[in-house]
């Protein structure tokens, strides 16, 4: 099951999806009034800090491994199916997989915020501290 999920992952970010694909820049973080969705993992945030109020919801973990069904219960726990939202990662690379089968598989209203926190970073944007949550 996870490699036709991934295949179908793959196969979406290629072909033509209702997804936009919109630059991370500063600007448009600081003035966004929709959810931005994290999809990096626990390290990552640890690493380089968060978006401000963005959700933190891991997609692929550190070694590449996802669980779909667990994915999308907690998302729709975060946005209405007919909502739009952001999603942001290190790059862009995972968000315009996921967001491309989110959009086009899926329908949800999935804005990629291509570049990630790497771009934002090389714009000047100064992450929030990520303190992981005590047991």
């Amino acid at each position: 099951m996870k490699k036709i999920i991934l295949g179908l992952l793959l196969l979406g970010s290629t072909l033509l999806a209702e997804v936009t694909h919109t630059p991370a820049t500063p600007q448009l973080i600081k003035e966004t009034t929709m959810k931005i969705i994290d999809i990096r993992t626990k390290g990552e945030w640890v690493e380089t800090g968060i978006v401000k109020d963005s959700y933190l919801l891991t997609f692929f973990d550190e070694r590449g491994n996802y669980d779909i069904e667990d994915f999308l219960a907690k998302l729709n726990m975060i946005v209405d199916k007919n909502e739009e939202f952001a999603l942001i990662c290190r790059t862009g690379s995972r968000t315009g997989m996921l967001s491309n089968f989110l959009g086009h598989k899926l329908n949800y209203k999935v804005i990629n915020l291509k570049g990630g926190l790497m771009k934002l970073f090389r714009e000047g944007f100064e992450p929030e501290y990520y303190a992981p949550p005590k047991k």
